[in-house]
């Protein structure tokens, strides 16, 4: 790949093209926590348990890929979250989930060019349902925390894709999105900040590093660095 040109303050490109138009794609893919939201949402329901420091550290190590295990990860980190209750949760939401900056209008700009928005996350559908309501958005695919009698387990529920949406399932999803819609990946934009986006992001016709991790930035074929994810529509016109 090309070295990364600054298109503008804060925002690389790692092409030397001409900025295309945001009508030229069909759908946009996004990763949920630090991308859509300000917050990992795993980190924060830690919170609750005492283990906010723990979590944290795990997946901090999982986004810049030194943890190449995101299924044994995930499963890690979830265990720490026994005991965890539906009120715990709900406090997350109401308290500490906020869109990141830029998100509400870059997905309407998304949406007035007559793209589809999917949300594919390797965090919670608890939280994911909420951000498609805030937002509009048409597709979402997350990980199923199981609860008993109000009280987190611990554990995963299976899906009939699986029980968790690691990396290569993003990219899976991204691409069986594409199929529904009959349009080709490269129709497609992915936007991610971690390793596990990396999958998608590789198969996307455009992808999109916003507040990434090192390893992120090298491949994504813009780098929004500063300021929010709207900056996107600086290079797609």
């Amino acid at each position: 790949m090309s070295a990364a040109t600054e298109f503008a303050p804060g925002l690389t490109i790692q092409n030397t093209h001409a900025p295309q138009k945001l009508s030229d794609y069909r759908l946009i893919a996004f990763d949920m926590d630090s991308t859509l939201i300000t917050i990992e949402c795993i980190d924060e329901i830690a919170d609750a348990t005492g283990k906010k420091a723990e979590v944290a550290a795990i997946t901090e190590a999982t986004m810049r890929g030194e943890i190449a295990d995101f299924k044994d990860s995930l499963r890690q980190r979830v265990g720490k979250l026994a005991g965890v209750t539906e009120a715990d949760m709900a406090r997350v939401l109401a308290e500490r989930l906020q869109l990141s900056p830029g998100a509400k209008e870059l997905v309407q700009a998304a949406q007035a060019a007559g793209l589809k928005v999917l949300l594919v996350s390797g965090g919670f559908t608890y939280f994911a349902e909420h951000v498609r309501s805030l937002l509009g958005i048409d597709f979402v695919r997350a990980n199923v925390l199981e609860m008993e009698g109000g009280v987190l387990t611990g554990g995963l529920v299976e899906q009939p894709w699986g029980d968790i949406c690691d990396g290569a399932e993003k990219r899976r999803t991204l691409l069986e999105v594409a199929s529904l819609l009959g349009i080709e990946p490269s129709q497609c934009i992915a936007v991610g900040d971690g390793s596990n986006d990396i999958p998608m992001m590789q198969a996307a016709g455009l992808s999109v590093a916003y507040h990434a991790k090192p390893r992120v930035r090298a491949e994504a074929k813009v780098c929004i660095n500063q300021g929010g994810l709207d900056r996107l529509l600086e290079v797609l016109q």
